[in-house]
């Protein structure tokens, strides 16, 4: 157990965060910044959120474009927007032309632009050749990315990929190169290998691939504080700079917070609660932005809340949000 007086010392800690006073990005350093697509995640309520505080775009989580384009239900489930929500950039994980094509047709009117996940390393997807099976089919990847170019009038809707890199970073360089003579409009690139998850980044391939292409560029990975971001803009000379897991972490890490500030604690339960989100993301969404503030022994408690009554009151008796 845990006594009160150690209990008040940690809420000195949320406090202190909230009091901090967000660093602007100095004016050199001029990149986009993103919010990267996520499985369960990224989803409208967060996107809404991000968007208050420094973030320029952002991406839905991955759908599958086959079941999307053949089902009502599903694209009732995976894809919700709204006025506000832009620019925005629809992700899809598809194995052929037609079924991205078709995908980003549906879209178009809602988004500003589709892209193809060439970078998802799980066991199924690699399996479906979606996700990071793509980046050894560069000649695949390139018509995909021309037939849906040539299938949308509008010149304005941007066509992009993200990717993971190979081994053999001239590997990568060669599948990019054959986007962008597809008209890909940008590429983001993870900075890691198909088989890593947590090795560093790897910088340098990025430089490399960002050096020999004449679109823009988006950096990917470790970027878990706006430090950070500076760092990959200015080691790399990319054009954006793209966080997720910092940014579940900390929705206000763009605007120079090292912790998510209290406002935008409260700013997520206005969201979350006026879009109606399902309880598993609203609550899941809280453990992530509050783990770094709330001492652990609080958190044990406060993530097998079971209703949203539950964490709402939690949040009113002990960090006075409503």
């Amino acid at each position: 157990m845990f006594s009160t007086n150690q209990v008040q010392n940690e809420h000195l800690l949320f406090s202190n965060s909230v009091s901090e006073s967000p660093r602007r990005r100095p004016l050199r350093l001029q990149y986009t910044t993103i919010c990267a697509p996520m499985v369960r995640y990224s989803k409208l309520p967060f996107r809404m959120l991000v968007r208050k505080y420094g973030c320029d775009l952002a991406f839905t989580p991955m759908i599958v474009s086959n079941s999307f384009v053949h089902s009502a239900k599903a694209r009732d489930n995976e894809f919700t927007t709204c006025l506000g929500d832009r620019p925005l950039i629809v992700q899809f994980a598809a194995n052929n032309a037609t079924d991205l094509a078709d995908a980003a047709e549906l879209v178009a009117p809602y988004t500003d632009g589709v892209d193809l996940n060439c970078g998802c390393p799980q066991r199924w997807a690699l399996a479906e050749h979606y996700g990071a099976y793509l980046i050894n089919n560069a000649e695949l990847v390139k018509d995909m990315v021309l037939q849906t170019r040539n299938r949308i009038s509008d010149q304005k809707f941007l066509i992009s990929i993200k990717i993971r890199i190979h081994y053999d970073i001239r590997k990568t360089v060669d599948l990019c190169q054959k986007a962008q003579q597809a008209g890909v409009s940008f590429i983001t690139i993870h900075g890691r290998t198909l088989e890593q998850r947590k090795e560093p980044v790897n910088v340098q391939a990025i430089k490399t691939v960002k050096d020999s292409l004449n679109i823009p560029v988006f950096g990917n990975g470790d970027v878990f504080s706006l430090e950070d971001a500076d760092k990959l803009y200015e080691q790399t000379g990319v054009n954006g700079v793209m966080s997720a897991r910092g940014l579940l972490q900390n929705p206000a890490l763009f605007v120079g917070y090292h912790y998510t500030p209290r406002d935008c604690v409260q700013d997520w339960l206005d969201i979350s609660l006026n879009l109606g989100t399902h309880f598993t993301s609203f609550h899941h969404h809280l453990m992530y932005m509050l783990e770094k503030v709330m001492p652990r022994p609080e958190r044990r408690v406060f993530n097998t809340l079971s209703s949203t009554a539950a964490v709402l009151d939690y949040l009113r008796v002990n960090y006075d949000l409503c």
